[in-house]
């Protein structure tokens, strides 16, 4: 009952979910661009693990992004991801 929650920014919850899924974590880089309305996040990761993260038919992007937009709703805010290989 008595438990303290940490507030988690959207770039550290695609951060988490992204070194849980490649193989090259120190080659993981994360930029945030904000805007009035609409935030973007960048994921960059390693050319060999960018099929990790999009996965088959892209259901793994899609799943990340979902989160995203459901952890995003409580601000009020909407985020758009892009994933981009080095």
């Amino acid at each position: 009952m008595g438990e303290k929650t940490k507030e988690v920014s959207m770039k550290e919850l695609v951060s988490y979910i992204a070194e849980a899924l490649v193989d090259e974590t120190s080659r993981i880089d994360i930029n945030e661009i904000e805007g009035n309305q609409t935030n973007i996040i960048e994921l960059k990761v390693a050319k060999e693990d960018i099929g990790k993260v999009i996965g088959r038919q892209g259901r793994t992007a899609d799943a990340i992004r979902t989160i995203l937009n459901c952890a995003a709703a409580k601000h009020s805010k909407r985020y758009i991801l892009q994933i981009i290989d080095e």
